[in-house]
This record gives structure tokens, C-alpha cells and sequence, in this order.
């Protein structure tokens, strides 16, 4: 694990600048932040810092590419072409954007190279073959007129992003957006820029007009908050933390009452009955919590298990934790890489000490892993209460909280007491289980003996604090679109 031949396997990095109406600029103050590379904690790139005033020249780039451009008035059928054609880049440079994500996230370059930028690519043509799709209805008003729906695109649209993953949350927001004929200003997370500015290059070549996407990197107090506070902003779409949520809504209600749509996370429960294959259930619960190194919105994080298969799982998703490999997200043997910096690092070992201090008992892990980097070996604490902080708050890393229950009812309890609603498992081979389950659960997705199960043809969202607005599916779209009702009176119609 030297630093050196893991900095090797970084590409150059050559986009670091923002990306405003076609062109790579410095910031307008001139400042840069660092990213680092998390295996290390050494610089990877110095990156231009936006702020408000190069908030003002992106969105005023984008209402002008909204306002005067071709792409709201292309027809969806060449939106949908520009789109697949910079989908087709993605696949030319899927080595390259992986080991980007990789190196400025931590992530396994290999899951990077099979799952992050082909999901990518696979949301992005899946809108990209909704954009001639879309349509108004006609209505069947009463009196002597005529009645249909307009379905416009909303404008311009703020863009904010998480950096766990970097890619997938890129197109998750801005596909819609652009199939709907909107114009957007991504902000990328601080932690994880280079990625979304290697995508505007890339929508460059592939023929997206200027001003069309827009790439801010920078911090959320400066960059992120002129975005959500821009009276020339249409519409917000955020994922990421709920405190940061709702200071987007305020920004919005003291604003101009642009719209918004939050993902805010969740504390997502994995319920397993005693019916279930438990060696199964084992390697479910563990890719549940482990993959991505737990920095995932719907990590299963909350693992309760039948009293009458909890001893023998208990055991045996110690040994499957213990044999999770933590190293070197570039080397293809490692499961989990280094969370994703210093700040995030530091928060999961607070919230160790936290679940040991309350009670709970620590499993197996429980410690930073190796010398250098952010890394931290998988933890499972079992004896968890549900009022104990490791229950209730989204950790955001390697850590599984354990707990036992001996009815449905009871279970269906227990995942409830969350404030949280993002997403639920259900291991059973019972039909009936399965279904009275999946619908007393409160979460926006339900996943019934699998987990991680994504598809852009399922809407995805949150219920309770989890957020509202779904991304993915055609649905997805709607939040970037105005319905418009026109009505016009027909005098003399042979029929109404």
C-alpha cells in the first residue's frame, strides 16, 4: 500500500477548472481547494473554487441557453441523440472515469469499471430514450371548448450533489433534467469534483450546446447556497444531508419559491425471518452495510434478525465481516477501500465510541485499519438498542447495528422507529410475510430477498425525513417539467 504505486494508477487529471457555458474558467476570485486522494490523505488536484459571482455567470449562462438556445427547442428525438452520443464517450472512457472516482473517493476501481459508470451510462440512455416520450393529455372539459395539457420544461435547474457516488448521482439529476429540455448548474461535492468536470468535457465533444450543463465545484455554505437562494433558478434537486436540506427549502421560501426535490438518507432497516436461508441472509446483510464502505444512503444499517435463526447468524456475519478485505480500492482482491476523508473518517470511530459507550457490544471491528488513509474495519455491534445513537443516526459507514425480534409485528415495529424512510429488506421465502411487510414498511423502496436492486425504470425517493421527489422512472421527469392547461372555446363542434 505505498503511496507511490497507488498515485501511479491515477490518470491525469486535466479538468480542474469550472465549467461554465462551454468553457473551462478559473474561479472570479481566483481561489482553488484541494481534493484529496483518501488511500493517502495527499492532495490529488487543486480545484477552482466557485462562489456567488460564478454561481451568477453559470445560471446566467444557462437562462440563456434556456431562453435562446436550441436545446429546449430541439425536438426530444435530438435531445435523445446528444444524450446516447455522450453516452457513448462514457463507454470510450469508462477507465479512466472510474479510476477518478477511485482515487478521489475511495471507491474500488473494479465495482467503478462494472457497476458505477455503466449504471451511469445506463441511466442516461434510458433518458435519453424518454426525451420524444413525453406528452400532455387531451381533456374532456364540459361546455363547448376544447381542453389539453402542455408538459414544458422548467428551466433552469440547481443541481447538488453527494460524493459517495460521484458519477451515478451526476446523471441520476441531470438526465431528467435534460430530456425534459431544462438547462442545468451542477455543484459537485467538494469532496469529489473531478469526475463531474471530466462529464462536461465530455458533453462538449458529444455536441451539447454551450450553457447546457453547467460544472461549480465548491463548497455548500458559498456555492451551494447562491445556488439554492438564485432568483433565476427554477428548480433544486438535492441529495445529501437533511440539515443541509432544509436550509435549501429556506433558501427556496425566502427566494423565489423555486421548486425542490431531497433525497436526505436514511437509517434502512434488513428484516430476516426465521424461514430464511441464512447463509443467504448472511451475505445479503453484509453487502448491505460493507459495499461502498457503507456510504450509501440505503446501507442496510439496521440488521434485525428472528430469535430463531439469530444465534447461528450472529456467528456467522462475524466471520463473513471479518473476511470483508479492507485495502487498496485499486487492487482487485479489496472489498472495501478508505471512507472517503479525514471529516467522514473521524465521524464513524466517534460513532464506535458512541455505541460502546451506550451499551452496545462491539462484535468485531470496531478500529481504524493501517497506518495511512481513512480506512476502518468492518463493525458489527449486536445487543443494540433502539433508542441508542448507532440506531437512530445515519452513520454513513462500516458499521451494522444487530438486534433480535420474535413477532411480524413486532418487527414491522421496529423498522418504523426511524425518522427515516429511504428503503427496507425483507429476507423470507413466505409470500404473505413478504407482502403485509412491504406495505406496513414506511420507505420509498423495498427490496424482498435481495438488496442494492437499482434499475432507472424504478422510482426511487424517500418518505418521513428521508425527503420527497422521486428520481428514476418516467416520473422522475415530471419534477422538471410545468403542466400547462390550455383551454379554447369550440363554438360549434359537431359533439362535446
Amino acid at each position: 500500500m505505498g503511496s507511490n504505486e497507488m498515485v501511479a494508477v491515477v490518470p491525469e487529471i486535466k479538468q480542474t477548472k469550472l465549467f461554465i457555458n462551454g468553457e473551462f474558467v478559473d474561479a472570479a476570485s481566483g481561489k482553488t481547494f484541494e481534493t484529496r486522494d483518501p488511500r493517502t490523505g495527499d492532495v490529488l488536484a487543486h480545484v477552482a473554487e466557485a462562489d456567488k459571482a460564478d454561481v451568477d455567470l453559470a445560471v446566467g449562462a444557462a437562462r440563456e441557453a434556456f431562453e435562446h438556445g436550441k436545446w429546449p427547442r430541439m425536438s426530444g428525438y435530438e435531445r435523445g441523440r446528444a444524450m446516447h452520443k455522450l453516452a457513448d464517450l462514457m463507454e470510450q472512457h469508462t477507465e479512466e472515469l472510474a479510476a477518478l472516482d477511485g482515487a478521489d473517493a475511495g471507491k474500488l476501481l473494479l465495482l467503478g469499471k462494472i457497476i458505477d459508470i455503466p449504471a451511469a451510462v445506463h441511466m442516461l440512455r434510458y433518458y435519453a430514450g424518454a426525451a420524444d416520450k413525453i406528452h400532455g393529455e387531451s381533456l374532456r372539459v364540459s361546455g363547448k371548448y376544447q381542453g389539453y395539457t402542455l408538459k414544458e420544461p422548467i428551466g433552469v435547474v440547481g443541481i447538488i450533489i453527494p460524493w459517495n457516488f460521484p458519477s451515478l448521482m451526476f446523471f441520476l439529476k441531470i438526465s431528467p433534467a435534460l430530456a425534459a429540455g431544462c438547462t442545468v448548474v451542477v455543484k459537485p461535492a467538494e469532496q469529489t469534483p473531478l469526475s463531474a468536470l471530466y462529464y462536461a468535457h465530455l458533453a462538449k465533444l458529444a455536441g451539447i450546446p454551450d450553457g447546457v450543463i453547467n460544472v461549480v465545484p465548491g463548497f455548500g455554505p458559498t456555492a451551494g447556497a447562491a445556488i439554492a437562494s438564485h432568483m433565476d433558478v427554477d428548480s433544486v434537486a438535492f441529495t445529501g444531508s437533511g440539515e443541509v436540506g432544509r436550509l435549501i427549502m429556506e433558501a427556496s421560501a425566502r427566494s423565489n419559491l423555486k421548486t425542490v426535490s431531497l433525497e436526505l438518507g436514511g437509517k434502512s432497516p434488513l428484516i430476516i425471518f426465521d424461514d430464511a436461508d441464512v447463509d443467504m441472509a448472511v451475505e445479503l446483510s453484509r453487502l448491505a452495510i460493507f459495499f461502498n464502505k457503507g456510504e450509501v444512503c440505503v446501507a442496510g444499517s439496521r440488521v434485525y434478525v428472528q430469535e430463531g435463526i439469530y444465534d447461528e447468524f450472529v456467528k456467522k456475519a462475524v466471520v463473513a465481516a471479518q473476511n470483508w478485505k479492507v485495502g487498496d480500492p485499486f487492487d482487485v482482491a479489496t472489498n472495501m477501500g478508505p471512507q472517503v476523508d479525514k471529516v467522514q473518517f473521524e465521524r464513524v470511530l466517534r460513532y464506535i465510541e458512541h455505541g460502546k459507550s451506550e451499551g452496545a457490544t462491539l462484535l468485531t471491528g470496531g478500529k481504524p485499519f493501517g497506518d495511512k488513509g481513512y480506512y476502518i474495519e468492518p463493525t458489527i455491534f449486536a445487543d443494540v438498542k433502539e433508542d441508542m445513537k448507532i440506531a437512530q443516526d445515519e452513520i454513513f459507514g462500516p458499521v451494522m447495528s444487530l438486534m433480535k425480534f420474535k413477532t411480524v409485528d413486532e418487527a414491522i415495529e421496529k423498522a418504523n422507529c426511524t425518522k427515516y424512510g429511504l428503503a427496507a429488506g425483507i429476507i423470507t421465502k413466505n409470500l404473505d410475510i413478504a407482502n403485509r411487510v412491504s406495505r406496513s414498511v414506511r420507505a420509498g423502496t423495498v427490496w424482498v430477498n435481495c438488496y442494492f436492486a437499482f434499475d432507472p425504470e424504478a422510482p426511487f425517493g424517500g418518505y418521513k425525513m428521508s425527503g420527497f421527489g422521486r428520481d428514476q422512472g418516467m416520473m422522475a421527469i415530471d419534477k422538471y417539467m410545468q403542466v400547462k392547461s390550455v383551454i379554447t372555446a369550440v363554438p360549434d363542434s359537431p359533439w362535446y
